[in-house]
């Protein structure tokens, strides 16, 4: 949140911080892919295992909440694309964890570092890494998805905290409205404007009397 604004990418953006990540920090590509299609929180994302990826089922399974309460993440063919592509890249054998430290081998702490320079260099303010949230939570409420598959997928208990997604959705509102009027005893007639209008003849009747 910035000033009270949901931020996230608009696709331009997101052209512009990818390729910004590919020229400076190909190798941390897959982290923000992963990031944009999963929502997962930093600590989420950052202590994967790969025992919690199941590669057959698309889904990884989150043990270690923020509200406590496991839940399953479906793998879309972007975010399988960037975990193939970590798997790949690790050395053999292949540690458990998905994000290893290259100079530790423990679980790295989060995007420290590149992802504030690759910001910088896209020309991309006031954004941050748990914006990745709202990126991944907006385009899904655009895209038509229901409050309530947001806030499971987001790890909320509650549609409190996904409302603030509701406004991305006009055209989800305007077809719910729209489901008030019946298609049976629709007529169409012709505007001012010469473009077809449907109205009721009963509803018409009615208001006129």
């Amino acid at each position: 949140m910035v000033g009270g604004r949901v931020r996230f990418l608009s696709n331009a953006e997101e052209k512009r911080l990818r390729a910004a990540i590919e020229r400076r920090f190909k190798e941390f590509l897959p982290h923000f892919m992963l990031s944009i299609h999963t929502g997962m929180r930093m600590s989420e994302q950052y202590g994967l295992s790969w025992k919690q990826v199941d590669f057959e089922r698309r889904q990884l399974r989150l043990y270690q909440t923020k509200n406590g309460d496991p839940r399953t993440i479906p793998l879309n063919v972007i975010a399988l694309a960037a975990l193939r592509e970590l798997r790949e890249g690790q050395a053999k054998p292949a540690t458990e964890l998905v994000f290893p430290s290259l100079r530790t081998g423990d679980a790295l702490q989060g995007s420290r570092g590149w992802f504030s320079t690759a910001l910088e260099e896209a020309k991309i303010q006031e954004y941050t890494w748990h914006c990745n949230r709202h990126t991944f939570a907006s385009r899904l409420v655009m895209a038509g998805v229901n409050l309530r598959t947001v806030a499971e997928l987001l790890g909320h208990r509650t549609l409190q905290m996904v409302m603030r997604y509701s406004h991305l959705a006009p055209e989800h509102q305007a077809s719910a409205v729209d489901r008030l009027v019946p298609d049976a005893g629709r007529v169409v007639t012709k505007s001012a404007t010469g473009k077809s209008a449907a109205k009721n003849p009963k509803q018409t009747q009615t208001l006129t009397n």
